[in-house]
């Protein structure tokens, strides 16, 4: 209850500064680091996304669900919310800032993998309005022209 509480109240997790440190590195590595977030946060509340970001807040939002994943992983995740910094839907010039990162691919098969290892029930496609995110069940989705998933 104390972390719901927390949470709401905006709250910071441990590791969060780590977090944003890693973003803003990523950003200035892969995307030219023009477009940096105003905060990057782990969250508890997060069971369909692996992440999210509110291009109008700056503020990007990671699953804990990922703490125990490979680095890369999580990487990914970063690199794939700050993309929407840029362009908030997943069309071609989105993706072509996300494949900046040399592992994009591998890490969406992880992610692809694990989703399907673990999925209890099927989840609807997020990411409408102004929160944007990888949504776990959008990682098995091809609905793009560009035929890149989402």
């Amino acid at each position: 209850m104390l972390q719901r509480l927390e949470a709401r109240e905006g709250g910071r997790h441990s590791g969060d500064t780590e977090l944003q440190e890693r973003a803003v590195e990523l950003a200035r590595r892969y995307l030219g680091g023009t477009e940096l977030p105003d905060s990057v946060r782990w969250v508890d509340n997060q069971n369909t996304r692996w992440g999210s970001c509110t291009p109008d807040t700056r503020a990007i939002r990671i699953s804990r669900r990922l703490m125990g994943m490979p680095a890369w992983v999580v990487d990914y995740v970063l690199i794939h919310e700050l993309a929407h910094l840029f362009h908030a839907d997943h069309g071609r010039a989105f993706w072509a800032l996300v494949h900046r990162y040399p592992k994009a691919d591998r890490a969406r098969g992880y992610l692809e993998g694990y989703s399907a290892a673990t999925r209890t029930e099927p989840c609807g496609h997020g990411g409408e309005g102004t929160d944007h995110g990888l949504d776990d069940g959008e990682i098995a989705l091809d609905d793009d022209t560009d035929g890149q998933g989402s």
